[in-house]
């Protein structure tokens, strides 16, 4: 598997899991958990979940899919907006520890930027750090000026992610953001890289790429993220087989005429695009 290193010198697996839209009853609860633990064992131990997913139940449902398999995982979760004053943030902490059931987010991001002056979020966050709760913290949804914005109160080095959406049909970040992370040694952890609702995996180019190489559109898409310095891609898979589709992507290379033919259905920035968010 490949790996993406760290701030702080750790490193993660390229390929995680998402969770957003599981455990909310769209699917079987077994199959997520066992999709979840089938993810696990082929190598894809980051696991990315939400108080927001669910209500909660996001949480509940990863807390039990990774019962007595703790050790070796990277679970991250986020903070909503909301609740991301000093003392929300460190409840909101508490009940997202109580619901997984553990005693240490391995990372900690706030969701997307709100009301809370960015310094009140991040002190919030050194203190759980400081406290054990957290091993180190990021942010999701943050452009290049909430990036600015945030090294203005503390050094961007202690931010270990920005979680943003990244998948050939919202590519605007490579303009600047991806440029401007990879610049701070700051890794990108891609969400959807897929895409929603199937329409990226019926584009013509990347079913063209998949048929030349015999794999599905979805794996394509992955290794089309993976394919950049510092990418972690985070695809949610509701069933086993899809996660084992998901696991197989690592191992696909896509070459000049992949690239090129995936560039000229989805172009390239050529300017500043507004932050994408789903």
């Amino acid at each position: 598997m490949k790996r993406v290193t760290l701030p702080d010198g750790s490193d993660v697996p390229a390929l995680g899991q998402g969770t957003w839209m599981m455990a909310e009853g769209r699917g079987d609860r077994a199959a997520e958990i066992a999709a979840i633990r089938a993810g696990i064992d082929h190598g894809m131990t980051l696991i990315d979940t939400a108080e927001m997913y669910g209500d909660g139940a996001s949480e509940e449902l990863v807390g039990e899919a990774i019962a007595g398999r703790r050790d070796g995982l990277f679970i991250v979760t986020k903070v909503l907006p909301s609740n991301a004053s000093r003392i929300g943030t460190v409840k909101a902490c508490e009940r997202s520890l109580k619901r997984l059931k553990i005693d240490r987010i391995d990372l900690y991001l706030l969701h997307w930027r709100g009301g809370v002056p960015l310094e009140e979020t991040v002190e919030a966050f050194e203190l759980l750090r400081e406290a054990g709760k957290i091993a180190r913290w990021g942010v999701s949804n943050f452009d290049v000026d909430d990036l600015e914005e945030l090294a203005e109160v503390t050094d961007l080095h202690g931010c270990a992610v920005n979680q943003v959406l990244y998948n050939p049909e919202h590519r605007g970040i490579e303009y600047d953001l991806l440029p401007f992370q990879h610049t701070a040694r700051m890794p990108v952890m891609a969400y959807s890289p897929i895409g929603q609702g199937g329409r990226l995996l019926r584009s013509p180019a990347l079913l063209a790429v998949a048929k030349r190489h015999g794999t599905t559109p979805a794996q394509v898409a992955l290794a089309w993220a993976l394919r950049q310095q510092g990418v972690i891609a985070i695809p949610k898979a509701g069933t086993t087989a899809h996660v084992l589709q998901n696991a197989v992507a690592v191992k696909l290379t896509l070459t000049g005429e992949d690239i090129a033919e995936i560039d000229r259905a989805f172009p390239p920035p050529k300017r500043k695009q507004p932050l994408a968010m789903i």
